[in-house]
């Protein structure tokens, strides 16, 4: 039997936060921000007491998931380095169409998690949206507010355009986003408001 110390664990139960949707994944809620000079830096080039000019940019999560898995694991410590910067989108936990459904729906609520509690301690935090085939989007576009800006990332989309868009369709259908943060060149097809980000750019960091 375990002990009640583990059951009643709030990192154990990851339940103290409203949920949205079928799969009850805490909800990410709409915030407002200015989108007139948005950049950017990885998570993976993030530090400690980094440089006033790093701290003016947003931290997105378009790297290896390796890179970044300690941010729902130590999610105190993270938030200490996570909180200089102007805001965080939500991390970018794969969902591979090669992944099964319950390893998809398990990046997605994490995900959402992370933005959740981010947000609970004063965060400026931007969803993050990935999906994959379309039985996906039972799960992969909920707990995201209606209305808010949201980050995409482009990177291997162009290997299956048409699925990518029939996916980008989707989610402007589902959460109807203020804005779309679009990390790489995207497609002329794609409709919104959309915030282009050089990704290669966000990934040379002065210091």
């Amino acid at each position: 039997m375990k002990s009640d110390f583990f059951r009643n664990d709030p990192l154990f139960l990851r339940n103290e936060f409203e949920t949205s949707g079928r799969w009850q994944m805490p909800l990410v809620k709409k915030q407002e921000m200015c989108l007139d000079d948005v950049q950017m830096i990885a998570i993976s080039d993030t530090k400690y007491n980094d440089s006033e000019n790093n701290r003016k940019k947003g931290v997105h999560f378009f790297v290896d998931d390796y890179r970044f898995e300690g941010v729902y694991k130590n999610p105190e410590r993270a938030l200490v380095r996570l909180s200089q910067y102007a805001f965080s989108c939500t991390p970018d936990f794969s969902t591979y169409s090669n992944m099964n459904y319950w390893r998809q729906l398990e990046s997605v609520s994490h995900s959402r998690w992370c933005g959740a509690f981010w947000q609970d301690q004063g965060l400026l935090v931007v969803p993050t949206i990935s999906w994959s085939t379309p039985e996906s989007y039972d799960f992969c576009f909920d707990a995201v507010e209606p209305g808010s800006v949201v980050a995409i990332g482009m990177i291997g989309c162009k290997r299956s355009k048409s699925d990518f868009l029939t996916g980008y369709s989707e989610m402007l259908r589902r959460i109807e986003p203020s804005a779309v943060i679009v990390f790489g060149e995207p497609f002329d097809e794609m409709q919104g408001n959309i915030v282009k980000i050089d990704y290669l750019s966000s990934r040379k960091v002065v210091r």
